[in-house]
């Protein structure tokens, strides 16, 4: 039985908006060791499903699509936000 993750989105640290944070990703954990092909040295697998990443708008419909294909899965709670406020003055100090 196939193994995944389920979490929301962090925001990046490149970005100044919070553009996609609200959505919840699935995402399939690898459960073979990459061997590295012969020819090229890259390392690889068969199995494709550590690849695919599927995007869901709630919790809820995360679960629901876990649960529906019979995957085993665990919720990684969203880290707190943390603001940092301060004074542009705050640099003169």
């Amino acid at each position: 039985m196939p193994a995944a993750r389920i979490y929301q989105r962090p925001k990046n640290a490149m970005q100044s908006g919070r553009a996609r944070t609200d959505r919840w990703v699935v995402e399939f954990e690898q459960t073979e060791r990459q061997e590295p092909d012969p020819l090229t040295g890259w390392a690889g697998h068969a199995n494709t499903d550590s690849q695919v990443r599927m995007n869901f708008p709630t919790l809820e419909a995360a679960k629901a699509y876990a649960d529906r294909e019979g995957l085993t899965y665990h919720v990684i709670a969203t880290p707190e936000r943390k603001l940092k406020l301060q004074a542009y003055a705050d640099n003169f100090r």
